[in-house]
């Protein structure tokens, strides 16, 4: 199964939906936002990508909150499931504890994987360029035995994007 994961989206709409098109391109078969949406506009872009998603208000999203009734946003720490993988999605990063197969979280715009103890957590960087003039997202293919994570970033001023791949034994 492949998952696009993105997150800090802020007031770059354009960024989101060049960063949904290619996660879409390259087959991913939902899409997880880490919060930080700030406009409808980034909710609707998921919403219109016609594929599975799931977001989190980030603390720069109070002004969606009386959004989740039209759009799948929910509070943080959010616990789902794909197929027989566990999940936890938030925003802030206050809840890495190792309670699910995989800890999804945005709020710093740095992009860090690392596997302890079971336990993939994973924040995919920033769609916004803010930080850095950097646009950045995440696939994450879950096999049975493995984690593949394929970092994506590119500059503001570019076309394609650059590839980094990670690897951890499941």
């Amino acid at each position: 199964m492949k998952i696009g994961i993105l997150s800090d989206s802020h007031l770059k709409s354009d960024y989101t939906k060049d960063v949904i098109d290619f996660l879409k391109k390259i087959n991913c078969e939902y899409l997880i936002h880490a919060g930080d949406l700030c406009m409808e506009k980034n909710l609707q872009l998921l919403e219109e990508s016609e594929l599975k998603y799931i977001a989190v208000f980030g603390n720069n999203d109070r002004n969606l909150l009386n959004l989740s009734f039209k759009y799948n946003i929910k509070q943080e720490p959010y616990y789902f499931k794909i197929k027989d993988t566990t999940f936890k999605l938030m925003h802030l990063p206050y809840y890495l504890t190792p309670d699910s197969q995989i800890v999804i979280f945005g709020h710093t715009h740095i992009f860090e994987c690392d596997y302890k103890n079971k336990t993939l957590f994973l924040n995919p960087g920033e769609v916004c360029a803010r930080e850095k003039p950097l646009i950045e997202c995440v696939q994450l293919e879950v096999k049975e035995k493995e984690y593949i994570i394929s970092r994506y970033f590119k500059n503001i001023n570019e076309i394609n994007f650059t590839k980094e791949e990670y690897k951890y034994e499941r």
